[in-house]
């Protein structure tokens, strides 16, 4: 899954590709400048000829303390461009947590619908997902992104704590009127988590995938550029953090892990070939 922020302020590549493509074809930068839609185009193919097969499209950032938008303007961000890459190869999937998004983006010709709050943060997001019947992401996470890093006391344990809340999330989403085939679970690296309990997640994913009520559900996990890499490796900035997050994409997948969300496409694919052929034969 290639990652696209069509954001001012992501963590790792905030305003690379932001504002989104407006509806006259083209996009507008801060500064006045105007790329043609040659240059999502261009983007896209790479993504492709890189090996990803599904792209993952933001107009909300949910890094610690980002700023909140407008469901109005995380639209305008994000539709436009989803339109443009309706007809490519790739699977196109919405990252948000609104409800309105989600049905704009749908609209527009998005695939699959990624929450990281598994419907927590909109109550009308499990039930327009149901309605909508495409394929959805439910992640784990506790509050909300600019709470998240106060919540990650697990005294139950937080791998039986991450499954039980899931297990939860997968119930309501079962009553809301979503087929079980449809779901896709997602851990929640580094959301309500510490450093410790990342790596914890990334040592025992298998354990979660065999968690009686989660078996045979599919597994996304998004480690890629994030803070506890930085930390671990002392790479400072996100865009270099490559080897330290090829590392963890061969520990997703060594724990089963069926989708892994990225920056550097080309680069994962290879890793996650590799892994494949070591772990997944």
């Amino acid at each position: 899954m290639a990652i696209l922020n069509l954001t001012p302020d992501s963590f790792s590549d905030g305003g690379l590709h932001a504002p989104a493509l407006k509806d006259n074809g083209s996009r507008s930068h801060h500064d006045g400048e105007v790329v043609s839609n040659e240059t999502l185009d261009t983007l896209v193919n790479s993504f492709i000829q890189g090996g990803a097969t599904i792209i993952d499209i933001g107009g909300q950032s949910s890094a610690p303390y980002a700023s909140d938008i407008t469901s109005a303007e995380e639209i305008s961000r994000t539709a436009p461009s989803i339109r443009r890459m309706a007809s490519s190869e790739m699977a196109i999937s919405i990252d948000t947590y609104r409800a309105s998004v989600a049905e704009a983006a749908v609209e527009a010709g998005a695939d699959i619908i990624n929450d990281i709050s598994a419907g927590l943060l909109d109550l009308e997001m499990l039930p327009t997902m149901a309605r909508l019947g495409k394929t959805v992401c439910l992640m784990h996470m506790r509050g909300t992104p600019a709470t998240m890093t106060k919540m990650t006391s697990y005294p139950d344990g937080l791998i039986p704590t991450i499954a039980n809340e899931l297990l939860a999330r997968v119930a309501a989403a079962e009553e809301a009127g979503i087929r079980r085939w449809r779901i896709i679970l997602d851990p929640g690296i580094s959301f309500a988590k510490t450093l410790a309990q990342n790596l914890e997640i990334l040592r025992r994913i298998d354990e979660l995938r065999d968690w009686p009520g989660l078996r045979g559900l599919p597994w996304l996990l998004g480690s890629s550029r994030k803070g506890f890499v930085g930390k671990i490796t002392g790479v400072e900035v996100p865009s270099e953090r490559t080897w330290g997050t090829a590392a963890t994409v061969a520990a997703a997948i060594r724990g089963g892990a069926d989708i892994v969300r990225v920056h550097d496409v080309t680069e994962m694919a290879q890793v996650a070939k590799m892994s494949d052929a070591i772990w997944r034969v």
